[in-house]
């Protein structure tokens, strides 16, 4: 069993931190265009916050409580009663922050559309685990099923709205300005994409601040490597940076509400359709590093038990539980440890994707 001691890591507000790693990262953004992050990435980040102050109660008042794994971190248990599906206070701001500044693009208006496709299906499945007051809401077949649907209706538009570049759009941008030109295999690789991403930001929501502090880490840096090329994405990246960080203001530790599906889902659906659009399929894959990790973790987890099952049916665990931020904290790691280790790797990884893309 891997085993992994705690990193001291300041047990100071998370949420500090992942400010400080934000104004930190603007540093690559100091151009002429700089207003197109910091003016969305404020906005959405205020209304978010303010809005949790209104959605939080109602919450509460309708009894949208999270239910708590028993097998999970002893430590989580006292967070039962606790209000889940705060997606949908924050997601909405950073889609209506995203049209608006955008003045009303085509591709933005699509971008919001899979965003709300994405929503929905976490809303089902979170509205499902409180009706039935379990863990388990809509089968993994079905929310698969779902999420592979969206993807399809976003390459189905792409293919039909870009016919007139899909040479050029059907490439990938690598380092030292290689260009891989990847033809009718981009299209599977994009919804492939989609899902998968959808998928890790979901498995990372988790603990207190860490999804919604590394996602606004995420968008921020791939807001960064689009700043000179597209700027409606720009503004789509920064609105939800901001809108994430609005969120863990009420997520930071201890948690006064959760994301849940409704959110976790719409922000790996809508980094991907960005990184598509751009041609940064490359850079997301460096930016989101972390969410690569947990979704690894739960693969190897998985698979290492199936392999090792005995004739008594049961298996060895390669980690104490998945994702890999459970296994730390079973490890004696505390929660702001993980989320402050995790926003400075992840920060890391964005001052990467940026410096070798201007190679």
């Amino acid at each position: 069993m891997l085993i992994v001691k705690p990193i001291y890591f300041p047990t100071g507000t998370s949420l500090f931190v992942l400010l400080t790693l934000i104004l930190t990262g603007l540093i690559f953004g100091l151009t002429s265009s700089v207003q197109d992050l910091l003016i969305p990435l404020g906005i959405s980040a205020l209304t978010s916050s303010i809005l949790g102050y209104i959605v939080i109660p109602y919450l509460r008042k309708f009894k949208a409580a999270q239910i708590i794994q028993e097998d999970g971190p002893q430590s989580h248990l006292k967070k039962a009663g606790t209000p889940t599906m705060g997606g949908i206070f924050f997601v909405p701001v950073a889609i209506i922050v995203s049209v608006l500044l955008s003045k009303f693009d085509s591709d933005i208006l699509v971008l919001s559309l899979i965003c709300l496709g994405y929503l929905s299906i976490g809303f089902y499945d979170d509205w499902m685990i409180l009706r039935k007051r379990s863990n388990k809401g809509i089968s993994p077949k079905t929310k698969l099923f779902l999420q592979i649907t969206i993807a399809i209706f976003f390459i189905i538009y792409l293919y039909l709205n870009k016919a007139s570049s899909l040479e050029n759009f059907t490439k990938i941008d690598l380092p030292h300005k290689i260009v891989l030109s990847l033809g009718v295999f981009f299209w599977p690789l994009a919804g492939f994409a989609m899902t998968a991403e959808s998928n890790a930001t979901n498995l990372t929501d988790g603990v207190d601040g860490l999804a919604g502090g590394t996602a606004a880490i995420a968008f921020l840096g791939l807001g960064l490597l689009v700043l000179a090329n597209h700027p409606n994405l720009t503004i789509v990246c920064a609105s939800f940076s901001g809108a994430c960080l609005g969120f863990v203001w009420h997520n930071r530790h201890p948690a006064k509400v959760f994301m849940g599906d409704t959110g976790s889902l719409p922000l790996g659906g809508v980094l991907a359709s960005v990184a598509i659009l751009s041609s940064q399929l490359w850079g997301l894959l460096i930016i989101s590093g972390i969410f690569f990790a947990e979704s690894i973790s739960v693969i190897a987890q998985v698979s290492y038990y199936k392999l090792t099952k005995g004739a008594d049916g049961k298996g060895k665990r390669l980690l104490k539980m998945a994702p890999l931020h459970h296994h730390l904290e079973l490890s004696g790691w505390k929660e702001t440890q993980v989320v402050g280790i995790f926003y400075i790797i992840n920060t890391i990884l964005v001052f990467l994707s940026v410096t070798t893309a201007l190679k």
